[in-house]
């Protein structure tokens, strides 16, 4: 099993490469989706997040009201870490159980985690391989601002609450370039995945040749 982390800044393109990663095979972990999953309504985390925040937290239909959590936590440090102090050990969780499924499924899986909070987490020495999607930040921001209608200081808040692009770019061992088109970002997604398919196939004939060392005469 290949173990890869992917992240990059928001609106860097990282949704992208991970589309095209699942496309091409890999079983891809979404970190985003999986910190939704574990505040739905009857989970443990719900019941954490309420202790934590209050039951103003909660919509009437007693579902995670996130637009008022976030607008608490976004410019609150010590109450964002008491968020993901009760989020981010529950997504973990659940992301290594999801991995396990994929290795027992497939010894020979690729599995990615796409993680957006990769970096500023601490976690990027835990993945064999980390690919980093790149665009500057003040391209970024445009994007929010063009795209997601953000206004400018927000679109930069927003850019500024994550590492940044040298901390980032630290991290990576792969680098692939956000700035352009879709296409060309897949392109590059396209060529990854060639390159870990052969280094897959260059381990399986390594094992078989040792395998082989080892038990001459087996045929097998």
């Amino acid at each position: 099993m290949q173990r890869i982390g992917l992240t990059g800044g928001i609106a860097a393109g990282k949704s992208v490469a991970a589309r095209r990663l699942a496309e091409l095979g890999a079983v891809v972990v979404d970190a985003d989706l999986l910190a939704r999953e574990v505040v739905a309504p009857g989970t443990l985390g719900l019941e954490q997040v309420v202790e934590a925040f209050g039951p103003d937290v909660l919509t009437a239909d007693g579902e995670l009201d996130r637009p008022a959590l976030g607008a608490r936590v976004f410019a609150d440090d010590e109450a964002r870490a008491r968020l993901e102090a009760v989020v981010h050990p529950a997504v973990r969780r659940r992301a290594a159980e999801l991995e396990a499924a994929a290795a027992a499924a497939d010894p020979g899986a690729v599995v990615v985690h796409d993680i957006p909070l990769l970096v500023e987490t601490g976690r990027a020495g835990t993945f064999a391989l980390v690919v980093v999607v790149h665009a500057p930040a003040d391209v970024r921001v445009e994007r929010l601002v063009r795209g997601r209608g953000l206004d400018p200081a927000a679109a930069a808040a927003r850019v500024a609450a994550q590492a940044d692009d040298e901390t980032r770019l630290a991290a990576a061992d792969v680098v692939l370039d956000g700035t352009g088109s879709e296409a060309d970002l897949r392109a590059q997604v396209d060529a990854l995945w060639a390159r870990l398919v052969a280094e897959r196939d260059a381990e399986a004939a390594a094992d078989a040749v040792q395998h082989d060392a080892r038990h001459p005469g087996t045929g097998a």
